[in-house]
């Protein structure tokens, strides 16, 4: 039920550069992968009480489109910051929409009391173990693509659920998560050997699909385990990103662009291993991806 996406050469950097245009899946994101692969488990009786979700924007169109492919209602929580592009992408795919303010309101609350009042599946972002295992598939094709494991992979996080999915399926790669600056609590819990959050003073970040106060507890573990290690990127960086990828045609959003700003910062090992950039997401705003692209 989900696109192959394609690999593509990163002869930027040179012949052992790769970039998996995850931006071009169903849905404009990776997250459709970990959503049907979690709706898919659901048994045909507790479908008809649908699912609910909680997503700033990419988690919910694809728990929106896996919920239409397999005929079940959904509703998702979502910040009423959320970009346009991302309420109304959800919205057409058929989903339910509740809104609720990111800065003084618990989207975790909301979705687990009206799962449980409507009798309904609720289906996280990413502390989940089918979602986690859906989101590896982008590992699994990445090997199939290249007829081996590359030896590093790059790839954005917020909560981990990509990043601990392809860590599982590609055991014998080097793992490399990039953030926001400011936002890089799986890259600081992997250095500490701990869970660190957040800080409540966070600076602003455009990066909304990795806005992740805490990671999961899997996603966390799965990471340590691989000996993943963490980069955070400036928001002038991701930007930067952003517009090289338009120069090769493809749209990447800001939490989408990361890894690719980490590659183009210099940021990552230039040690001729071959390394896959993953470009995770395309759900921008219109009139702030132009503002990106004007500043060139």
């Amino acid at each position: 039920m989900v696109t192959c996406t394609p690999l593509l050469p990163f002869e930027a950097l040179g012949r052992n550069w790769w970039f998996k245009a995850e931006s071009l899946q169903q849905g404009g994101a990776f997250k459709l992968r970990g959503a049907y692969n979690r709706l898919a488990q659901i048994p045909a009786e507790d479908r008809p009480n649908g699912v609910v979700a909680f997503s700033s924007g990419n988690h919910a169109q694809g728990v929106a489109l896996a919920a239409k492919m397999l005929g079940m209602p959904a509703a998702i929580v979502m910040p009423a910051d959320a970009p346009r592009v991302k309420l109304e992408g959800t919205r057409a795919l058929g989903a339910e929409i509740i809104l609720y303010d990111r800065h003084s309101e618990s989207r975790e609350r909301i979705a687990a009391a009206l799962a449980d009042a409507r009798g309904a599946v609720l289906v996280p972002s990413f502390d989940d173990k089918n979602v986690i295992e859906g989101q590896g598939t982008v590992g699994l094709e990445i090997a199939a693509q290249l007829g081996h494991a590359p030896a590093r992979v790059v790839m954005p996080c917020g909560g981990g659920g990509l990043a601990a999915g392809i860590a599982l399926a590609l055991p014998d790669s080097e793992i490399i998560v990039a953030e926001p600056f400011g936002w890089e609590d799986m890259g600081r819990s992997l250095e500490a050997g701990h869970i660190v959050e957040v800080p409540a003073d966070a600076p602003f970040t455009a990066c909304d699909a990795l806005q992740t106060r805490r990671v999961a507890d899997q996603t966390f573990a799965a990471l340590k385990e691989a000996g993943a290690r963490g980069i955070a990127v400036t928001e002038a960086e991701h930007r930067a990103a952003m517009r090289f990828a338009f120069g090769l045609g493809l749209v990447v959003e800001p939490g989408g662009a990361v890894a690719l700003a980490a590659a183009l910062a210099g940021k990552l090992p230039q040690d001729g291993v071959e390394t896959v950039i993953v470009c995770s997401g395309s759900n921008v705003d219109p009139v702030a991806f132009a503002e990106v692209l004007r500043e060139a």
